[in-house]
C-alpha cells in the first residue's frame, strides 16, 4: 500500500504578511479615530449664540441656519440627528434648512445645549487649536462657494453650505490616526494637489476618501459623502468641482499657495469665466462676512416674474426687461402688477427690498 507523504508547510510571504498586519493596524486606527471624532466640540462661542438667540423666543430660522452653519461640530450634531429620525426624511436630509424642520428648533437648542465645547483662550490637551483652524478653513470655503454658486447660478445652494462646512472631515479622522499628521505627512508639500498626492502615497488613502467613509457611517446621505469624498478628484464635475475650486480660494484667502493652472482648469469645468473668477478673489479678502439671505420661506413667485423682478433690481427700464426676455412692456407691466399683489408691496423699490430679504433675488 502506496503511502502518501505529508505535505510540506508552504512558505510564507512575508511580504503578504506584513502588508496584512498594516492594513490590520490601519483600520484599527481610523476606527479609534472616528470614535474619537464623537467628541469633536463645539466652539464656546458658537454654543452661547444660539443660546442667546432664544433668549427672546424661538428665532428667525434663518439666523438659526447662520449659527448652525457657522460650527463644524454643530452642524456634524445637527445633520447627523436629523438624519437618524425615523420616516421618509431618513438618510435623506442634505441642507441645514430640511434639519431644523425634521428636528425643530428646540431640538437645535437642546443639543447645543448638550454639547461639548472648545475655547480658542482656554485649550485642551486633546484638541489644541484643531477646532479652530477647521473652522476658520470650512467657513473660508463656504465664503467662497457661495460666490461661486452665484456667478454660475447653481441651484443646490443650501446643501452646498453643508459639503462646504464638512468637506475636510477626513482630516479630523487622520489628525487622530496618524501622530505625524499633517506635518510629517505633507512635508514640504505646498499645494492643495501636492498635499492629498503625499497622503495616498504614504497613507495609503486620502482625507477626502475618509471623509465620505465617516459621513456615510454616520447615515449622512450619499449626495454628501460624494462630494466630500471626491472634491479633490483631478477630473471632478458638479458640485465637487465646486469645492474643489472652494477649496483653493479658501488656501489663497488664507495665503497659502495654490495652483493658479488648476485653478483656471477647475473653473472651466463648471463654466465659470476666468473673469468671474479674478473679480472673486479679489472680492473675497474685502468681504465683511455677511451673505445674501437664504431662501426659507417658498417663492411665491413664477420663475417669469422672478426673471422681471431680478431685471428690474438691476435697474433696467420696462424696455430693456422686454427685450431682454422677449416680452412686450405691457406683459412685462402685467408681471410686476402680479409681482406687488403677491409680496403686498406698494413700489418696485419695496417689492426689491422684500425679494432680498427673503433671498429670493
Amino acid at each position: 500500500m502506496a503511502t502518501i507523504a505529508p505535505t510540506a508547510p508552504r512558505p510564507t510571504d512575508p511580504y503578504a504578511s506584513r502588508e496584512h498586519r498594516h492594513n490590520e493596524g490601519q483600520g484599527r486606527r481610523l476606527t479609534a479615530a472616528f470614535e474619537a471624532l464623537e467628541a469633536f466640540p463645539v466652539l464656546a462661542e458658537s454654543r452661547n449664540r444660539v443660546l442667546h438667540l432664544f433668549e427672546g423666543g424661538e428665532p428667525p430660522t434663518s439666523d438659526l441656519i447662520a449659527a448652525i452653519e457657522g460650527d463644524l461640530a454643530l452642524a456634524i450634531s445637527v445633520m447627523r440627528l436629523a438624519n437618524q429620525v425615523d420616516g421618509a426624511s431618513h438618510g435623506r436630509v442634505d441642507t441645514t434648512v430640511q434639519a431644523i424642520e425634521v428636528l425643530s428648533p428646540s431640538t437645535v437648542l437642546a443639543i447645543a445645549t448638550r454639547s461639548r465645547t472648545y475655547d480658542f483662550f482656554e485649550r485642551t490637551a486633546v484638541w489644541h487649536n484643531i477646532p479652530e483652524r477647521f473652522r476658520l478653513h470650512g467657513v473660508a470655503t463656504q465664503r467662497a462657494a457661495e460666490r461661486i454658486a452665484a456667478a454660475i447660478d447653481y441651484e443646490a445652494r443650501d446643501r452646498l453650505m453643508v459639503t462646504a462646512l464638512l468637506h475636510d472631515l477626513g482630516k479630523l479622522v487622520l489628525v487622530h490616526a496618524y501622530p505625524g499628521y499633517p506635518q510629517q505627512v505633507h512635508g514640504d508639500a505646498r499645494t492643495p494637489e501636492e498635499r492629498i498626492h503625499r497622503e495616498r502615497r504614504e497613507l495609503g488613502v486620502d482625507h477626502a476618501l475618509v471623509g465620505g467613509v465617516i459621513a456615510r457611517r454616520w447615515g449622512l446621505p450619499g449626495v454628501v459623502a460624494q462630494v466630500i469624498e471626491s472634491h479633490h478628484a483631478a477630473d471632478a464635475e458638479g458640485e465637487p468641482a465646486i469645492i474643489r475650486l472652494a477649496d483653493m480660494l479658501a488656501h489663497y484667502l488664507l495665503g497659502a499657495a495654490v495652483t493658479p493652472s488648476e485653478m483656471l482648469n477647475v473653473a472651466r469645468s463648471i463654466n465659470l469665466k476666468s473673469a468671474e473668477l479674478r473679480r472673486i478673489m479679489y472680492d473675497l479678502p474685502l468681504s465683511n462676512g455677511a451673505s445674501r439671505p437664504r431662501q426659507v420661506d417658498p417663492c411665491p413667485m413664477s420663475p417669469r416674474e422672478l426673471d422681471v423682478l431680478k431685471r428690474l433690481a438691476q435697474g433696467l427700464v420696462y424696455k430693456q426687461i422686454a427685450s431682454e426676455l422677449e416680452l412686450s412692456t405691457s406683459t412685462v407691466r402685467t408681471h410686476l402688477h402680479n409681482v406687488y399683489g403677491k409680496l403686498g408691496a406698494m413700489d418696485r423699490a419695496q417689492a426689491v427690498l422684500i425679494a432680498t430679504e427673503r433671498g429670493w433675488i
